[in-house]
């Protein structure tokens, strides 16, 4: 039990190195990787070989390290599983035409939320955000959803000062819930009367995502 106690530890401390690396912060020195993660240099440094040998990281020959060819297939693999219908992306696009701002679809990963899908608005200035950003749980208008609460559910000042949202659930065929679809954009046009336009029209536009269905499953 303790051999594979340290083994799944040493599987999660990879992952969790291998999260360390973002747009923003593609490549580090190992020295800053493993101050960085807090473990001991000689423990990143065997994470690092063993990521190499899988092609999920790369040395490259200044030393610096970076996401390995490997990743590759994954992305490519992960972008036609999640790819939604076109009937559901003609939902986003008509509700972000509808209000001028970022339409977002999230799901719940195990320790975060996770957009599978974006509309930006149309509006100057607007909510950013891509593809495969993550959330806290619980944080914003989505996460208030996917934590159970009814929607449609409003927040303000989450994930950042200034952003509000407007979220309602998404089920599946069996009437268990699967996404949250999201309206989000600056705090400042999110008045009251706004916030209930908008708390009807989301919950319309998740009604219909539900009955067309986008699976949101490999298979």
């Amino acid at each position: 039990m303790a051999e594979d106690d340290g083994a799944v530890r040493s599987v999660l401390r990879a992952f969790d190195l291998l999260a360390l690396f973002t747009e923003r912060r593609r490549t580090w020195a190992v020295k800053d990787l493993t101050a960085a993660s807090g473990l001991a240099k000689t423990t990143v440094l065997r994470l690092v070989a063993t990521c190499e040998q899988r092609g999920l990281l790369w040395t490259r020959p200044d030393g610096r390290v970076t996401v390995g060819p490997g990743m590759l297939r994954w992305a490519q693999l992960a972008n036609t599983a999640w790819q939604l219908p076109e009937p559901v992306r003609q939902v986003l696009r008509e509700v972000a035409q509808e209000y001028g701002e970022t339409v977002n679809l999230y799901v719940r990963s195990t320790e975060a939320l996770v957009c599978v899908a974006q509309q930006e608005g149309s509006r100057t200035i607007r909510h950013v955000g891509r593809v495969g950003d993550e959330l806290p749980p619980g944080c914003g208008a989505a996460g208030r959803v996917l934590a159970g609460a009814e929607g449609p559910a409003v927040s303000h000042g989450e994930p950042e000062p200034g952003a509000s949202s407007v979220a309602a659930p998404v089920f599946d065929t069996d009437g268990r819930l699967l996404a949250a679809l999201a309206v989000t954009g600056p705090t400042t046009r999110f008045t009251a009367e706004a916030v209930a336009t908008l708390s009807g029209g989301v919950t319309e536009a998740a009604r219909r995502i539900s009955r067309i269905g986008f699976g949101g499953r490999p298979d």
